[in-house]
């Protein structure tokens, strides 16, 4: 039987169109983290299953893990994301680091999922994250961070949105005015999560089964129809609850104060699924009608460490998968055009005796760190045009019989179309063209 010469279903072949459309996203990642000074980490591709159920829901482990015992017999699993593994690793120099750690990866990450538009089995996904920073500003600036990673996209506030909580909020609501027990509260979390996925009366029939009292089921109908920042701390206030309520406004007034606002908004849905959060969490939503989806997410945690027996550190942060990312720039027409490469010059000679002089003008030039294409072949004076324009070049060099027998080679910038006589040997000369 032949082998089947597609890549393993919900995974992708990157040919080199591809790889450059992800060579941008990643650049354009790793340049927005590290002018926020966030230093690049990675881990291993392992991991013992425990770190995951420590930490993970029920449905990973379940249902989406790629697992397998190996020849030790250590139950281990392909990463299906990096959380874990970043906790394990700031569980092991926190102490003796100076805060805040600003840490980012792009790692691939693994999951038995059913692909489809915006989901596949294997991804890349940019991980940024801060730990130990005073206050709210972890939370402040990792908001920073998201933005001005879309707007160094070309993105701005007319494409993109951010649907931002506070899980303290939240837990206020349900544990000090609700005064549910955890079960109640985690079935509300569940309930909040789908509240603008079903109608009216799918919720009214939710909460009636959750068995709270009339006074707590107003007060949790109220807290869903909350829709600004406004009504968050008239809310709370009312309710006597005045520290949550300062400590809210403070971080959204510092918001405004670095214009960030325009791109936020308030949802009392937006709650996250993970136990482990503990202050602002977000979603970023495509406003493009054919794209109307969450692009990614995050928050604020202080117990991530916890299952390592570590003290509550605080920690804020987000995760940006590359293929919800590319769907977001096609749908809005910002991915540049990638489907050819950039090279600086093609060397050609026309004659095969110009073999030789070729090659060493190339050799010369990639050390001066040129990108440089050669033809390897004498080639026809009517097949170098076209072959310049699918590699990518700025200029062409040409060696006939003329020029060869002279040591001259003819240098042409595509896109002035002027064309110079040079020495072959004169590589001072061709730099300066080639750098203006």
């Amino acid at each position: 039987m032949a082998l089947n010469k597609q890549a393993y279903r919900g995974t992708r072949d990157f040919f080199p169109k591809d790889k450059r459309v992800r060579d941008y996203l990643f650049s354009v990642m790793t340049k927005t983290a590290e002018s926020f000074g966030y230093e690049s980490y990675d881990g291993p591709l392992l991991e013992e299953v425990e770190l995951y159920k420590a930490k993970s829901g029920e449905e990973l482990i379940n249902e989406q893990i790629y697992s397998f015992t190996d020849r030790g017999e250590r139950f281990v699993a392909i990463r299906p994301e990096m959380t874990p593994t970043l906790a394990r690793m700031v569980a092991q120099v926190h102490r003796e680091s100076s805060k805040p750690l600003r840490w980012f990866s792009i790692p691939n990450l693994m999951r038995y999922e059913k692909p489809q538009r915006g989901r596949v089995r294997e991804h890349w996904q940019l991980n940024c994250d801060v730990f130990g920073a005073p206050g709210r500003m972890g939370e402040v600036e990792i908001l920073q961070v998201a933005i001005e990673l879309f707007e160094n996209y070309g993105a701005n506030h007319a494409h993109f949105e951010i649907l931002l909580n506070d899980r303290a909020i939240v837990d206020s609501v349900f544990k000090t005015l609700m005064k549910t027990s955890q079960e109640q509260s985690y079935r509300l979390y569940k309930i909040v999560d789908k509240a603008k996925k079903v109608n009216q009366d799918a919720i009214i029939k939710m909460v009636s089964e959750v068995n709270l009292t009339k006074e707590s089921e107003d007060i949790f109908y109220s807290y869903l129809k909350l829709k600004t920042f406004d009504d968050v701390s008239s809310f709370l206030k009312i309710h006597h609850q005045n520290e949550i309520a300062d400590q809210f406004s403070l971080f959204v007034e510092q918001t405004k104060k670095l214009n960030l606002g325009k791109y936020l908004t308030y949802d009392p849905t937006i709650v996250r699924g993970l136990d482990y959060y503990t202050g602002i969490v977000f979603e970023i939503f495509d406003k493009h009608p054919d794209n109307r989806r969450a692009l990614c997410g995050g928050g604020a945690y202080a117990n991530l460490l916890q299952i390592f027996n570590e003290d509550p550190l605080p920690g804020v942060g987000f995760g940006l998968g590359d293929v919800t990312l590319k769907d977001f720039l096609e749908v809005h027409q910002l991915l540049p055009n990638l489907d050819n490469p950039t090279n600086d010059i093609l060397i050609t000679f026309q004659e095969d005796i110009g073999l030789d002089a070729s090659l060493k003008l190339a050799h010369l030039l990639r050390k001066e760190n040129f990108k440089v294409v050669t033809s390897l072949e004498a080639i026809k004076f009517k097949k170098v045009f076209p072959t310049a324009e699918k590699k990518g070049v700025r200029f062409v060099s040409l060696m006939g019989s003329d020029e060869l027998a002279q040591n001259k080679i003819q240098l042409k910038n595509l896109d002035t179309k002027e064309q110079q006589t040079l020495d072959v040997n004169d590589l001072e000369s061709i730099i300066k063209i080639l750098k203006a």
